[in-house]
């Protein structure tokens, strides 16, 4: 059996590794499925959808989706950017992102992607949720106003035995994400970075650092999320 298999993507022909997932073939062949909850090295979770695509006319989560011989995937059409729209906008009303006062301004995916997929006024009614900002950590900020849930915070950021440093608390409508109070101590200067950097919008914030690169230079601020991987492909052509 080989180890590449073939498939399409909107038509074009494709060629990954077997068993890589859907999203990682398709950035390899200059194709950007766009993500939030996926980051690489980490198991992935499928939990945001923004992923989604059509494989074989089955909706499917791009991350979560082992490619295989002869799959024929569906990325860009109307139906799936509606959806993946649609995602985005109610990402927005259920938390309160306000971006021009946001320090991840610039450099957060979901606003990014809200520029990409052209989202002016979201469809569904804004929520304007009553949620903390927990300044109680020494090293960090957490919004939850901002957090979408991810997980990505707590499948990257662990100790040295591999425990996770953030958590779950609550359930329901009223889950968020806490750093645990047990390992907050474990979480150094690097971590605290860290977990800003891995976490796509502004929710985890380092304290006493802020705007260390200005409004205007930041990686969305000149160029789509995804350019880099078709540009990729564009070169290649």
């Amino acid at each position: 059996m080989s180890q590449f298999v073939r498939f399409t993507i909107d038509g074009t022909e494709c060629m990954a590794s077997r068993g890589q997932y859907l999203v990682d073939a398709a950035r390899e062949n200059g194709v950007f499925i766009p993500t939030l909850c996926n980051y690489p090295g980490v198991k992935p979770k499928g939990s945001c959808r923004i992923c989604t695509v059509k494989v074989n006319g089955k909706l499917m989560t791009a991350c979560t989706t082992p490619v295989a011989e002869g799959m024929n995937i569906e990325n860009e059409s109307a139906d799936i950017n509606e959806l993946r729209k649609s995602i985005i906008e109610l990402l927005f009303v259920e938390g309160n992102h306000f971006c021009p006062a946001c320090e991840k301004s610039g450099n957060c995916e979901l606003q990014a992607l809200a520029y990409r997929f052209r989202m002016m006024v979201p469809r569904f009614p804004f929520q304007f949720p009553n949620r903390a900002v927990d300044a109680s950590h020494p090293r960090i900020i957490k919004d939850h106003n901002r957090c979408i849930l991810c997980k990505r915070c707590i499948r990257v950021i662990t100790d040295e035995s591999g425990r996770s440093i953030f958590a779950y608390r609550k359930r329901s409508a009223s889950v968020e994400v806490v750093v645990d109070p047990k390992l907050g101590k474990q979480l150094t200067e690097d971590l605290a970075q860290k977990a800003m950097d891995v976490c796509p919008v502004g929710s985890i914030l380092v304290k006493e650092k802020g705007f260390h690169v200005p409004i205007g230079e930041r990686k969305y601020d000149k160029v789509p999320i995804g350019s880099d991987i078709e540009n990729m492909q564009s070169t290649k052509i």
